[in-house]
């Protein structure tokens, strides 16, 4: 007998496939907005999980992709190189802090952690270091659903606690928000420095672990405490980074540089999958020998896709061109005179918001499942997760769709 759901072939993320509802059928997507095939149109109040920061459609992307796709849509990156990835890992060397110049480009965010991971433990093992092979990570934290990135994520609070005896075991400690918790870290730092590789965490908001939200003292204290304790410094800016937290990158808000940093999400502006891990001088330098097992063995099939990466230069384009941080800044504002009000309402422990970052955070988990139906209700598309209610617009956003979205999560919330 078939196991096939009534709602087709297709399995679906983060889905209970046998009693979730059947999905909405989108059928085209203009500046904020998702349109369905029933012709109602919803204001997208998370960009396609983070992507779409220019709004969905922008005409200089898809002419850049559509001119890519005429000439060469992909070409294997083993042996050979091409014109849009040395455009692309030049211009994110520039824009980076510090002196992350060296830029291996992947094909998801996930990957972009698990290709960070294995720097950092090769990193050791090409200088003759054996036995570093675990991070220190943050209880909070998510960093991606493959195995590597799943050991980094939260192991109690995470979604992926029910798979920890088939992970790698790292160390984890609470974020240094207060002088003991530094302490803690710095002492665990201590224990622990012989089989530590490195240190990875979200720099100012650990997004899909709840949207908690941290200042750069915080972030500036990490980096301090991973660098007295000799260990290279990870940051995934997947989430932040390209606009997001009110800076283009959020390292810049706590004047640090990591070793390695991640990127993806917003990468291409919601147009095509890529992501990229970049190391500093240091990292990659530990790769450079005679001998050629001490390469990076790593190398996806559609790594530096030219058709991604030609969006990717476009989206940079943009960021250099237009206003985005400007308009981050000018949703952060918005957003918090908006969302202030629910502070202290029967039922809401916290509102938080930075940069293009809105979050209502409930006292106990709402019924999802119906509160996304009142949302639809209000003709936005909001995807609350856990006992968080977030909104994370493009950045081009119009002011009355912003309206519209945050008059729908304030009543949604009152309601819950």
């Amino acid at each position: 007998m078939s196991a096939t759901p009534s709602g087709g072939h297709l399995w679906r993320p983060y889905t209970q496939m046998k009693t979730a509802p059947a999905p909405l059928e989108a059928v085209a997507t203009h500046g904020s907005r998702i349109v369905l095939a029933d012709g109602r149109e919803l204001v997208d109040g998370i960009a396609s999980w983070w992507t779409a920061v220019h709004g969905y459609n922008h005409p200089h992307i898809a002419a850049a992709v559509s001119a890519q796709l005429a000439a060469m849509p992909h070409v294997m990156f083993g042996g050979l190189t091409h014109a849009p990835a040395e455009r692309l890992a030049a211009r994110l060397a520039a824009l980076l802090p510090g002196r992350l110049d060296h830029v291996f480009l992947t094909d998801s965010g996930s990957v972009a952690v698990e290709v960070a991971l294995k720097m950092a433990a090769q990193f050791w093992l090409n200088r003759g270091v054996t036995g570093r092979v675990r991070v220190l990570a943050f209880r909070g934290g998510y960093h991606g659903d493959t195995m590597g990135a799943m050991s980094v994520c939260d192991p109690e609070e995470g979604m992926h606690r029910r798979f920890g005896r088939y992970l790698p075991e790292q160390v984890f400690c609470a974020l240094p928000t207060t002088a003991a918790l530094a302490a803690g870290l710095d002492g665990t730092l201590a224990r622990h420095r012989h089989e530590l590789a490195a240190v990875i965490v979200e720099p100012l908001v650990q997004g899909a672990g709840g949207m908690r939200m941290h200042p750069p003292e915080v972030l500036a204290a990490v980096a301090r405490l991973a660098r007295a304790h000799g260990l290279p410094l990870i940051c995934d800016e997947i989430f932040t980074g390209f606009g997001r937290t009110g800076t283009l990158f959020a390292c810049e808000q706590a004047g640090i540089v990591p070793d390695i940093l991640c990127l993806s999400k917003a990468l291409t502006g919601g147009t095509l999958a890529l992501a990229a891990t970049v190391a500093t001088d240091e990292i990659f330098s530990a790769f450079l020998a005679d001998d050629p097992a001490a390469a990076l063995m790593h190398g996806p099939t559609f790594m530096a896709n030219p058709l991604a990466c030609a969006a990717a230069d476009a989206s940079l384009d943009l960021f250099a061109r237009e206003p985005r941080l400007a308009q981050a800044g000018a949703i952060a504002a918005r957003l918090a005179e908006g969302l202030e009000p629910l502070r202290g309402r029967p039922g809401i422990a916290d509102v938080r918001v930075l940069g293009a970052i809105g979050a209502v955070q409930f006292e106990t988990p709402p019924d999802l499942a119906a509160l996304k139906a009142r949302l639809l209700a209000h003709g936005v598309w909001v995807r609350p997760f856990g006992d968080v209610l977030y909104l994370t617009p493009a950045l081009t956003i119009p002011g009355p769709d912003l309206d519209r979205l945050i008059a729908a999560v304030t009543q949604v919330a009152v309601a819950a």
